[in-house]
């Protein structure tokens, strides 16, 4: 049957390696710990890789259950970082030269008789000096160490069903069924799929006997709904491995959708709809754990990607990611770009065998998962070679003949051997085209698809000044604009969704990579904004954002920037002191081709040169026009051009404006320089209604505010964690960006933390994590600020 028996419990594990370490007579000192592991906690940032490069050893006792005569006994493990020697009872049985990667081992042959103990070890070596994909050369992530994913053991008769894989074409499907052994007389399938949906209806049955270990059936089913980004529908296909006697020797029930994907020279189609694709790139990494985290933390990335950024694509850069993760994509609608690991560095001989053997890794792993939809078969960013992805190509090809490939390159005109061209296209700098044309790339008339831009163009950081974090979300605006204007490109997937620790070639030299839109403990930077935006409210809920805090002294000469508007709402009032100064809808953002573009404000005034000052319509209009040109220059007239000084110069002919009353309104209106204290309000407007709310005054308190997704951990196959972000806020629930005081962390009860006991915020922000530690309960986590102030945060455990 397809019963797992998880192994993520009662490990010991040892930094250091020595051959003796796997015999089941060695008696060394180890420390008892549990899977996901990471070999080595590190710091937030300003680390040396030296601390997770390693050569360790992880060990574990188990006894042969009396259940397990004349099966076969197979042990899976779905990620360890990097080359992974397995060992039985002091026996080599394996060597898996790849991180990314999941690998099965048949350890029948090696097992201890009835009732009697196994020593199950594994050398791990997490060295960057390895040389196998994606090492050789410099890679800009760090690639951490440990067996960092589930572990389990599964128990089968001789004869088992090794791998199922389901195509589909609307309602129709397929499945390809792979049987271990060569002796399958007098067997039989029998197959079902049901909706995987809490009414489980019965879509199909097929019933077929096998002739040899490679088997083939199809039909029909009815009713069924098509997998989309806007209704995931799911399915379940049963497939039960029958003997001559009609008993059921083993089960496999795989999940999938029935959808159909196609790429052409007009862009992307699911079911034969259009779809434009808006991603970023995730890295799989956390703060102090790397990449050493369980289920619940893997589903909230898809999550946070979903609803909080307003995605329908992710890109998996740069190596298959964990199935937890693809498994909540495929639920949510979430499309899936996922590539072999790689960055640019392309080995030798025996290097290119094993990249190879990972395209079929990849492949077979996850091609039941209906949000995939493009397999990445070149290293990322590598130069051209023809024979080497002739191959990679071809095994993609071979096992899936339902996803195109793609491979993803950062040079024009590159040789197209996959289905999509998929290109890093980092031409915008601020100024210029958002994205470079399709025709100056390339000249194929397959599918084009941009799969990198920004990032290292403008890395941003939390407490960057407001100027450069503005110019950040409009870099991201302007190259989603043109995504959106051009009809022959699929979409985009930007660099990237979350902050994440470098080498020291890269980053800034903390090693931190501040490329995202998020930083690593996914706290919003304003270019978060942009995305979340363009998410309908059904998805991202009603978004009003305002990128500035309006305080004149933020910046030079106080000279206030651009004021930009988030939103998804029909439109959004603009008021200052209860004032109504205009309404503001999708019409009068510079973004034309985007659902929601930003907006800018241009009118901090409205009617009140009328109202106030008796200025008549006509000059009310110029004259507003002019105090905004002036709000550029702080109100200094010496800083004006010579236009604009013409400009003055007929307001005060015109309407009798001199320099001095020009002064004098910009300082009431604009300025605001020694008056009472301005309330900036913007509310957002949806049919008519007041949706959401922003206020925008001078901080006069600030506190910490917390964000919890999950309140309860649930101890399944392993421990749970939940994250806790959290930021200093004023009384109207603004972010104070240049806050970088400390906050102490501490737990009580069923609870522990990972990471340290006290951080700094950064920009404001901050985060940490929750453990359950093996039992159900409760706890709480305690955040006590720089003044004293304490947030007392509760959870529930629960112990399946």
């Amino acid at each position: 049957m397809e019963n797992k028996l998880y192994f993520n419990d009662g490990w010991l594990f040892a930094p250091e390696f020595s051959k003796e370490m796997v015999e089941p007579s060695y008696k060394g000192s180890f420390e008892t710990i549990r899977l996901p592991h990471t070999v080595a906690v590190t710091p937030f940032n300003n680390f040396s890789v030296s601390r997770y490069e390693k050569v360790s050893l992880y060990r574990k006792e188990f006894i042969t259950d009396p259940s397990w005569n004349g099966k076969k006994v197979l042990i899976t493990f779905e990620g360890a970082a990097h080359q992974s020697e397995v060992f039985i009872n002091g026996t080599s049985v394996c060597v898996h030269p790849c991180g990314y990667t999941a690998f099965t081992v048949d350890i029948t042959d090696y097992l201890k008789p009835s009732s009697e103990k196994n020593v199950l070890a594994v050398k791990l070596d997490s060295r960057e000096s390895v040389d196998q994909p994606p090492f050789g050369f410099v890679i800009d992530y760090m690639t951490y160490g440990g067996i960092y994913r589930d572990v389990y053991i599964e128990i089968k008769n001789p004869v088992y069903i090794e791998d199922v894989f389901v195509k589909t074409n609307k309602n129709h499907f397929e499945t390809e069924i792979t049987l271990s052994g060569e002796c399958h007389s007098g067997y039989s399938i029998h197959q079902k799929v049901v909706s995987a949906g809490s009414d489980g209806t019965v879509c199909a049955e097929i019933h077929a006997g096998v002739s040899s270990s490679k088997l083939l059936t199809e039909a029909g089913a009815q009713p069924v709904v098509a997998w989309d980004i806007d209704n995931p529908a799911l399915y379940n296909l049963t497939t039960e491995l029958l003997d001559g006697s009609g008993s059921i020797v083993d089960s496999k029930t795989v999940r999938f959708g029935f959808r159909d994907v196609r790429y052409d020279s007009t862009g992307f189609y699911l079911n034969g709809k259009k779809i434009k694709i808006r991603g970023l790139n995730r890295h799989q990494s956390y703060p102090y754990v790397g990449y050493a985290m369980p289920k619940n933390m893997q589903r909230e990335d898809a999550d946070i990607l979903k609803f909080e950024l307003g995605l329908n694509e992710v890109r998996t850069s740069h190596y298959p990611q964990s199935q937890y993760f693809i498994d909540r994509c495929d639920e949510i609608g979430l499309l899936v770009f996922t590539e072999i690991p790689g960055w640019q560095h392309i080995g030798g001989a025996e290097w290119k065998n094993i990249a190879v053997q990972n395209v079929h890794d990849m492949v077979v792993q996850y091609r039941n998962h209906p949000s995939i939809f493009l397999w990445g078969v070149r290293i990322n960013e590598s130069m051209d070679d023809d024979e080497f992805y002739e191959r990679t190509n071809k095994v993609a090809h071979e096992l899936d003949s339902t996803r195109p490939t793609g491979g993803v390159r950062c040079i024009k005109h590159s040789h197209l051997l996959e289905d999509v061209y998929t290109y890093n296209d980092f031409v915008h700098f601020g100024t210029n085209e958002g994205l470079s044309q399709k025709k100056n790339v390339t000249d194929t008339d397959k599918g084009y698809m941009v799969t990198e831009y920004n990032g290292h163009m403008y890395p941003t950081k939390m407490f960057d000044d407001e100027i450069h974090r503005t110019e950040h979300a409009v870099r991201h605006a302007k190259v989603l604009d043109a995504s959106a204007s051009m009809e022959n490109l699929s979409g985009t997937s930007g660099w990237c969704a979350f902050d994440y620790n470098t080498h020291r070639d890269f980053g800034s030299g903390d090693k931190i990579c501040y490329h995202g839109v998020m930083d690593m403990f996914r706290n919003p930077k304003i270019a978060a904004y942009v995305y979340q935006s363009q998410g309908e409210p059904s998805v991202t809920g009603d978004v009003l954002f305002v990128n500035s805090s309006l305080d004149i002294g933020e910046y030079p000469a106080g000279a206030i920037g651009d004021i930009w508007i988030y939103t998804n709402a029909d439109s959004v009032k603009f008021y200052e002191n209860g004032v109504f100064i205009k309404e503001y809808s999708k019409k009068d953002s510079p973004f034309k081709s985007l659902a929601h573009g930003p907006i800018l404000i241009d009118d901090f005034i409205g009617n009140r040169l009328i109202d106030e000052d008796k200025i008549s319509e006509e000059a009310s209009r110029n004259v507003k026009d002019f105090l905004m040109i002036l709000r550029r220059y702080a109100g200094n007239f010496e800083r004006l051009s010579a236009k604009e000084k013409t400009l003055a110069q007929k307001i005060e002919q015109s309407y009798k404006l001199d320099e001095q009353k020009l002064r004098s309104l910009f300082g009431k209106y604009v300025a605001g320089w020694g008056g009472s204290i301005i309330e900036h309000k913007f509310e957002a407007i949806r049919d008519g209604k007041v949706v959401k709310t922003l206020v925008r005054v001078p901080s006069e308190e600030v506190c910490i505010k917390a964000i919890v997704l999950r309140d309860t951990l649930i101890e399944d196959n392993s421990y749970d964690v939940a994250s806790v972000r959290f930021a200093a806020v004023d009384q109207n629930e603004n972010i104070q960006p240049y806050c970088q005081e400390s906050v102490t962390l501490k737990t009580e009860g069923d609870i522990e933390l990972i990471g340290p006991s006290a951080v700094s915020l950064k920009g404001g922000c901050a985060g940490t994590y929750v453990k359950s530690v093996g039992k159900s309960g409760s706890g709480n986590l305690i955040l006590e600020d720089w003044m004293g102030n304490s947030l007392k945060i509760p959870f529930t455990v629960i112990k399946n």
